[in-house]
């Protein structure tokens, strides 16, 4: 299917075209298996989840007089558990493959939204589950459950205890101590929270341009969420207090997944998913309008020694990450950076640091590496003209000897940012009147090597 630039052949357009790589079953089946440890361990912890519910957790006494805890029973749920599982997993795994036929098209995106979603529902789930069986809250309709004996009182010097109740069903009974948090406030925000940050990085809520359909559309999940985690408190099954730890657990679990496979939702690639781990060496290369860009397309050898390209010596050679689009994976990037995008257009992982720091750290470097001495503000070191009268050091007065032995010539030296040798007290008194000269990013970086 051919790209084009702003729509893609077919019945349907694609809000972001690119051109994929086609790419073969062997390597497809290599990148999903890459990937097993990740669903193994999902289902370890979905295995859990359901274990731990099977297990009789600890059971905290109770006041009779406590009138938060004798609300009545409610037989029937406004949200069971069988249409919970159909909103936090089935809304979201069939709206998101739509999402992106619509969007990317990718089936590494949907490879890793899949696999994110499930992840966010199991850490959730089984998290949950320990926190119910180990804290063992009652719920609000514990006295109905337990059914305590007719006149019975609190202790004369303690509270009730559960072995007093007279509730037959252990297992109705063993329900009630597990109200803190709320397992469908955490779960309904797990799913659904997931598929909202999937939306907002697609529809790229947050690109400083602020489109009210776009944030209703991203926050409309939550709202879905928000109307089961009240049911909860309508069924008198929860404290208030256990429904918002019970979402905000939800929230946080979901990001944490998204944020596996996913760049952060302001990014300009934030509809483009990471990279796979298996490196492609005939990724392309492709320009975007990211200013903090990660790259990984400097080159750590460069063919010309750093002191050639801060003077005036002849024209370095060519920049290689400036080469024009033509066809062979490397385009113009103008006066912007370039992101290395993996298969169908994903996005590389984070490295150690972005190229704006790399420009600033070259920026406050010498020819060779050092830090410049500082002339911005004068302190008690210098003198009334200006010039510094503190004692130089060792690789200064080197310095100093070197640009002695150099021919002297009646224009002063072509300075700039990344490049502030020591200066006489003639050029520090007469700097020069042309504007700094930038160079391009992959000098910056190899000046600080």
């Amino acid at each position: 299917m051919h790209a084009t630039q702003g729509k893609i052949a077919g019945w349907f357009p694609v809000m972001y075209p690119i051109k994929h790589k086609k790419m073969t079953p062997a390597r497809r089946r290599k990148l999903l298996l890459s990937y097993a440890p990740d669903w193994a361990i999902t289902l370890l912890l979905a295995a859990a989840f359901y274990a731990l519910d099977k297990v009789t957790g600890y059971r905290r006494q109770f006041s009779l007089d406590d009138s938060s805890l004798r609300y009545p029973h409610a037989l029937h749920e406004r949200v069971p558990n069988g249409p919970l599982y159909f909103i936090v997993f089935g809304i979201p795994i069939i709206l998101m493959p739509l999402i992106n036929f619509f969007t990317v098209r990718s089936w590494w995106d949907l490879h890793n939204s899949s696999l994110g979603l499930v992840l966010g529902l199991a850490l959730t789930g089984a998290t949950t589950q320990f926190i119910k069986i180990t804290v063992g809250r009652p719920r609000p309709d514990i006295i109905d459950r337990c059914i305590p004996p007719p006149g019975a009182t609190n202790s004369e010097f303690g509270l009730f205890d559960w072995t007093q109740c007279t509730q037959a069903d252990d297992s109705l009974l063993n329900e009630g101590f597990r109200s803190f948090p709320s397992g469908h406030s955490s779960m309904s925000f797990a799913g659904l929270g997931f598929l909202a940050f999937y939306l907002a990085g697609k529809l790229h809520l947050f690109d400083t341009r602020g489109h009210a359909g776009k944030a209703w559309a991203a926050l409309f999940p939550f709202c879905g969420a928000a109307m089961v985690a009240i049911s909860r408190t309508m069924d008198y099954r929860h404290h208030w207090q256990d429904v918002i730890v019970g979402s905000a657990m939800g929230i946080i679990f979901s990001y944490f997944a998204y944020r596996q496979y996913y760049p952060p939702l302001d990014s300009e690639v934030a509809h483009r998913p990471y990279s796979p781990r298996i490196k492609d060496s005939d990724s392309h290369i492709l320009p975007t309008h990211m200013s903090t860009a990660n790259t990984t397309a400097y080159n750590p050898n460069p063919s010309f020694p750093p002191s050639n390209r801060y003077n005036n010596s002849p024209s370095p050679p060519p920049n290689p990450f400036l080469a024009s689009n033509d066809g062979s994976g490397m385009a113009n990037a103008g006066g912007y950076d370039t992101v290395r995008l993996g298969v169908d257009g994903t996005v590389p992982r984070p490295g150690p640091g972005s190229m704006e720091e790399v420009w600033k750290e070259g920026a406050s470097s010498g020819f060779d590496g050092t830090v410049p001495r500082s002339r911005g503000t004068p302190s008690t070191d210098e003198s009334s003209e200006g010039h510094s009268t503190a004692p130089l050091t060792a690789r200064e007065q080197q310095q100093r000897q070197f640009l002695q032995q150099q021919p002297r010539s009646t224009s002063p030296q072509r300075q700039d940012e990344y490049s502030i040798p020591l200066r006489t007290p003639t050029q520090q008194s007469h700097p020069p009147q042309q504007p700094p000269q930038r160079y391009a990013t992959q000098d910056a970086y190899d000046g600080i090597q």
